[in-house]
């Protein structure tokens, strides 16, 4: 049997070399389909996975605070005389009450001992005038544990010039967007003025510029201390109006959102949520792109198909020659099967190898915009599974491609071909 497997690879291999250019051609294909393959999918992949970056590490996995609306119950449900009557109130205003969350540091204190949570980042919002001599411009200051923030969500990779260390160092700075900066035209150690809503002025020096990207955010955003952020608001340290919670699980968020709002009657957002469109198209691009690498490879089957059917017609005579002395339909069968293989292997093998290295290509290529000043180069994932998805689906493809003119080759009777002759 082992004699006669390797009789039955040397007639491959025969076949396969008095065709150079079908042979070649052939190879070519599933090279081509697989090669493809390789960098279309690493680079779409690893851009989901940059745009993923962007928005999923700056995005808080619940976020927590306390929303003003109308009460639900109006005084006049509350009038005995019209309790069984339907009432209408319009024009409601929401009482006034101020946007902090009640009993801040205990839940603070709380989340942090919670073995679900990775962290929580406290967050003071202040509406603001950012003042720079005859310039005012409308501006929202982000009162933030700087160093907790950076670990959390990874600030410092937004931070073009300073570091979140020197913010931290501060007891006056603040980290100004790229857009607030520009149009100040101020820089590093410069100092500009804040005015709160209510009038009061704190001068304030610039420790660092960031840039997310996003023009409407840089042009408004700024990132202080905590501390800093309350006494703008003339407030104490008990005031914090957000809370941003990142845990352990992604999976957790929705149920855990739930959970916490009804606990402690606040307002959860889970990143789910806040999320929903942008997952949407990730998962789209994903579908996008599988399917047309697929295709090549698909495509890259049916040219073996065809090179394999027009081996057969022209080696009609040696199939006529392999049944007379002795070989049996699934012995020829098996040459032809073979020769797809040795096709679709060595087609693999090449590649996989010309896929790599054209991703490595593209992972240097320099890559520089405004809109993303974290990245110097094109994205691209370099997952193994690729990789093995690749050499299993091109021999796969290169085996049905195969088969079914080799099983035609099984079926031919030798007798009419050689009285054709």
């Amino acid at each position: 049997m082992a004699m006669n497997v390797l009789v039955l690879v040397n007639i491959a291999k025969t076949h396969l070399l008095s065709r150079p250019k079908q042979t070649i051609t052939a190879a070519l294909g599933v090279t081509f389909g697989i090669g493809t393959f390789i960098i279309l999918v690493s680079f779409m992949t690893g851009l989901n996975n940059l745009l993923d970056g962007l928005i999923l590490n700056r995005t808080p996995h619940i976020h927590l605070y306390n929303q003003i609306t109308p009460g639900e119950q109006q005084p006049v449900d509350l009038y005995d005389e019209v309790s069984n009557s339907f009432n209408v109130v319009h024009s409601i205003k929401p009482k006034l009450t101020q946007a902090r969350i009640y009993n801040a540091l205990p839940l603070l204190n709380f989340l942090a001992n919670d073995q679900r949570v990775k962290g929580v980042s406290p967050l003071v919002k202040a509406q603001v005038f950012y003042v720079a001599g005859s310039i005012q411009l409308n501006g929202l200051i982000n009162g933030v544990n700087i160093l907790e923030e950076d670990r959390l969500f990874n600030l410092g990779d937004y931070i073009v010039k300073g570091s979140p260390q020197d913010l931290f160092r501060s007891t006056n700075g603040i980290i100004v967007g790229a857009g607030i900066a520009k149009k100040l035209s101020a820089s590093l150690g410069d100092k500009i003025q804040v005015t709160s809503v209510t009038g009061d002025i704190f001068p304030l020096k610039i420790v660092g510029i960031y840039q997310s990207g996003l023009a409407e955010i840089d042009d408004i955003q700024s990132f202080a201390n905590l501390k800093t952020t309350q006494t703008i608001l003339n407030q104490g340290d008990n005031y914090i109006t957000d809370l941003n919670v990142k845990l352990n699980d992604l999976q957790l968020a929705p149920s855990m959102a739930k959970s916490l709002a009804h606990q402690f009657n606040l307002t959860a957002v889970d990143i789910n949520s806040a999320n929903a469109q942008f997952e949407t198209g990730t998962s789209i691009r994903n579908i996008i792109t599988y399917a047309v690498s697929v295709a090549l490879l698909i495509v890259a089957g049916f040219g073996i198909y065809n090179i394999l059917n027009m081996l057969i017609y022209e080696k009609m005579n040696d199939i006529a020659i392999l049944k007379a002395t002795g070989f049996s339909g699934n012995d020829v069968r098996m040459v032809f099967m073979l020769q797809a293989m040795f096709i679709g292997l060595a087609g693999c093998v090449l590649g996989l190898v010309i896929g790599y290295v054209m991703s490595v290509v593209i992972s240097h290529t320099p890559f520089e915009t405004q809109a993303l000043p974290t990245i110097k180069t094109f994205p691209v994932n370099f997952n193994g599974l690729f990789y093995a998805i690749g050499i299993v689906f091109a021999l796969i493809t290169t085996f049905f491609a195969g088969f079914i003119p080799a099983n035609r080759a099984r079926k031919i009777d030798p007798v009419e071909i050689l009285r054709g002759q």
